[in-house]
Parts: structure tokens; C-alpha cells; sequence
């Protein structure tokens, strides 16, 4: 886990119907909730690292998933947290890391449905499983400010990402 975290839910948000499953969720986004601790880090460190592991270029597609549900999504909290997501996104779109346009949507949080419990750390459960992120080491966005009122979130605020 990255340092601050406090913990995470795999789940899903956005969509068009109550109590989602994996085989159920029209207009939902997989989703990751995040819990953090914001003396440890803050709201722009976390985007940042969303946009190291995924592909924000891809319309409704990361790797080999296909469809809404694998849109490239920040759901906020609140004004200081959309201004954030834009700043980040604007950041990243100006540092030619990634080789298109970034398409990552910014829309308020909606309710967020956890996923069924063979979701959850799939990673850690199956070390081998597939996957469609990957951290890219020494990955960093040049010439940026942070943010200082990032830290103003609280530790039982849960930010749900992507």
C-alpha cells in the first residue's frame, strides 16, 4: 500500500441501479474506494499514483477490459477536490507522459457499492491473477504545485477513485 493509506474497497459507483454485482452493473464504474491519513499524505499524491499505474488515454477500455465500467474516473468530494482532479489532469496532460489525450471523466462521488468479497485484495490472493495496471517506477509529474488545502480532508473521509 502507499504510505498515508489507510485502507481500500474494491466496489462500484456511478451507475444506473442499487446493490451492484459483478454481473450486474449497468453504468457503474469498477471502482476504488480509499481511506488515508491526511498528516501522512494528501488528495494530489493519490491522483498522481492513479495516474502512474493506468492508461487515462483510453475511452471505456483498460488492457483487455472493454465497456463503462473500465472508464478512467476520479469521483470527488466536494469543490476542493474536483479543482484537484482538474489540476492533476491538466498537469498530467502538459507533462507528455502518456502519448494521447486524457479522457479521465471527473464527476461527483455517488454511492459506492462494495464488491463481492473474491474482489477484494484479488492481488494478494492471487499474486498471478490478471491485471490491467502497472506501476511504472520513477514515474513522476515535473513542475508541480500541491495543493496545500489537500490535507483538509479527514482520515473518515473515503475517496473513491477509479
Amino acid at each position: 500500500m502507499l504510505p498515508g493509506v489507510v485502507s481500500t474497497r474494491v466496489g462500484y459507483t456511478g451507475g444506473h441501479n442499487a446493490h451492484p454485482t459483478y454481473r450486474n452493473h449497468p453504468g457503474h464504474a469498477e471502482a476504488l474506494e480509499i481511506t488515508y491519513d491526511p498528516e501522512a499524505t494528501d488528495y494530489r499524491a493519490l491522483l498522481e499514483f492513479f495516474f502512474q499505474i493506468h492508461d487515462p488515454t483510453t475511452t471505456n477500455r483498460q488492457g483487455n477490459d472493454v465497456g463503462s465500467s473500465y472508464r478512467s474516473a476520479i469521483f470527488y468530494l466536494g469543490d476542493q477536490q474536483k479543482k484537484i482532479a482538474l489540476d492533476t489532469i491538466a498537469d498530467v496532460e502538459a507533462s507528455g507522459r502518456w502519448p494521447g489525450r486524457i479522457v479521465t471523466e471527473v464527476t461527483p462521488a455517488a454511492e459506492f457499492w462494495e464488491a463481492e468479497p473474491e474482489h477484494q485484495d484479488y492481488l494478494q490472493h492471487y499474486p498471478s491473477g490478471y491485471t490491467c495496471h502497472y506501476i511504472r517506477p520513477d514515474w513522476t509529474l515535473p513542475n508541480h504545485t500541491r495543493n496545500a488545502g489537500a490535507r483538509a480532508m479527514t482520515a473518515e473521509h473515503a475517496e473513491p477513485t477509479q
